[in-house]
């Protein structure tokens, strides 16, 4: 909690931090919306209503795992200043370091989200469009959301050990996810996608969790698709999000161990 504390000063000090990582994920919902808006087909329409309430899970997602390359790059500031080094002489936990930087980006990526649905709701999301909802199915989405986001800061935090300069870590941490969110069910129907490359999208654990928002969101374009974690994919994207904190989180701290600035 202390570490954490010490990143969330350096955050409020650095007020452009929170800024920018804001303004990229309103970006993407105001340049989806209206340039995508009416192409692209989802269940049989190419209405931009229904493409707006399709689109906004997927960029609630997109916007908590693009946080890891804002993860790697602060870790690999603090080594690359030797400041790591500093923190493996002090009588503290092994995992304490990781942890509360993890902790504080989690933060960070909550006040990003909040900002991010209250824009999402201006532009015309309503939850509940295609289906009924409540409001404890959108929090319990929200929070699948933010799990996965936690998750993928493991990911951030082994890519920052691993890497000599934060510019590394940044590129590092961003050039594996464009991939992983864009060969998914994030922005197009995956039943519309090439036979291989559908079912990489519907066993990809971002899809699971795009998949299970726009259940407990009611949105529309629910896949239909037989694979597991589209039929059931709100254990699917529990699974899968502690899987990858359970075993990054193991790789990243065996790495701090040894790590060297």
């Amino acid at each position: 909690m202390v570490v954490a504390k010490r990143n969330l000063i350096r955050m409020s000090r650095i007020p452009e931090m929170l800024l920018f990582a804001v303004i990229q994920p309103v970006m993407f919902v105001i340049l989806f919306t209206y340039v995508f808006g009416g192409s692209i087909q989802v269940g049989g329409s190419t209405s931009p209503d229904v493409y707006k309430n399709f689109l906004m899970a997927g960029i609630f997602a997109q916007t908590v795992t693009f946080a890891t390359a804002g993860a790697g790059a602060g870790i690999a500031d603090d080594m690359h200043k030797g400041l790591i080094d500093r923190f493996r002489s002090l009588p503290m936990a092994r995992g304490a370091v990781l942890t509360g930087r993890t902790v504080a980006d989690l933060v960070q990526t909550s006040i990003t989200l909040a900002v991010l649905a209250v824009v999402a709701l201006i532009v015309g999301w309503r939850p509940g469009y295609a289906e009924p909802t409540n409001l404890g199915k959108i929090l319990g989405g929200f929070g699948l959301l933010l799990l996965l986001g936690y998750a993928f800061t493991w990911i951030g935090a082994l890519i920052g050990l691993s890497v000599r300069t934060p510019e590394a870590a940044t590129s590092g941490g961003l050039v594996w996810l464009f991939p992983v969110t864009f060969i998914s069910n994030a922005f197009v129907d995956s039943s519309r996608m090439t036979p291989w490359l559908r079912h990489i999208a519907d066993w990809n654990p971002f899809s699971a969790t795009v998949q299970a928002c726009r259940t407990l969101f009611g949105d529309p374009g629910v896949s239909t698709s037989t694979a597991w974690p589209m039929q059931h994919p709100v254990w699917a994207s529990l699974i899968y999000s502690v899987l990858i904190v359970v075993v990054f989180r193991t790789l990243a701290v065996r790495k701090y161990r040894s790590a060297t600035a």
